[in-house]
């Protein structure tokens, strides 16, 4: 048998007993601490969206460290595109027609063939005739810019109707899509109004109302109209497999309640309450 000095062994049980009432202490302060944190947290809205917003920042830095980019979560808003399924199929026809056509995403196609029909209820005008502009004006690029300043989707000369882009924050306005659309479309309407037809308003929509020759622009209009008038006619026909596959997939998503089907309501609410309206 082996024999410890009684005074190390009661020196020992002494620290140790030491060091657990202080981790004793400790934990319940840190708990007390805790609990109070909280309970101002809940009475101080304030106080606690200031927290949020430190320790969301703080996060934010971290992954800006270790990625490298300036993360913008809500980016995708800024962004002018549509989910294909999200429109009618003779939208969706004529949107698939263009982007293939003008080798153009038919994501954003898709949000400026929507734009066109929903501007073409409001002005009374065909949207095909409206995208037909679109298609000879720029080919679908939102940021093109003519040799005399006309500027945009429609290539509507910004300086000529700034006080139309004033209404939309400026003339920088002319290369957001919907809004060149928008501003186009207005001008297109008014032109046809006053030269009493869809040609001569062409030629005044182009500057040249007054001129001997268009320059054979508003036959060119009018044959890309000739065009999408018959792949609106023909509809679904045109569109591929994999739009009707996807139709399919989200019916069924809808059918089951799954988390997207959620996704694919909220995003038809809106549609129908405009419609109703």
């Amino acid at each position: 048998m082996t024999f410890r000095p009684a005074g190390r062994s009661s020196g020992l049980v002494f620290w140790v007993r030491k060091m657990v009432r202080m981790a004793h202490k400790t934990t319940v302060w840190y708990g007390t601490a805790t609990v109070l944190a909280l309970v101002v947290l809940a009475l101080q809205p304030g106080l606690r969206s200031s927290a949020e917003s430190w320790l969301y920042g703080l996060l934010h830095e971290r992954k800006v460290a270790s990625t490298g980019l300036d993360i913008q979560p809500q980016a995708h808003e800024r962004a002018t595109a549509i989910n294909w399924l999200d429109l009618t199929e003779e939208q969706a026809a004529v949107a698939y027609w263009l982007s293939k056509k003008y080798r153009v995403a038919p994501e954003p196609l898709g949000a400026l063939v929507a734009q066109a029909y929903t501007l073409g209820e409001r002005y009374r005008l065909d949207p095909t005739l409206i995208l037909s502009v679109v298609a000879i004006e720029s080919g679908f690029n939102p940021f093109a810019q003519s040799a005399v300043g006309a500027q945009g989707l429609m290539q509507v000369m910004t300086t000529v109707h700034e006080e139309k882009y004033a209404l939309f924050g400026g003339k920088h306005a002319a290369f957001d899509p919907l809004t060149n659309l928008q501003v186009g479309a207005v001008i297109l309407q008014d032109c046809i109004r006053r030269f009493g037809g869809v040609q001569p308003g062409l030629r005044c929509y182009v500057g040249a109302a007054k001129l001997p020759s268009d320059g054979g622009y508003a036959a060119k209009v009018l044959a890309e109209h000739t065009r999408l008038q018959k792949v609106k006619a023909d509809g679904s026909r045109g569109l591929p497999a994999r739009y009707r596959e996807q139709l399919r997939a989200r019916a069924r998503e809808m059918a089951a309640g799954t988390p997207n089907s959620q996704k694919w309501a909220q995003r038809a609410a809106p549609d129908h309450a405009s419609k109703a309206s």
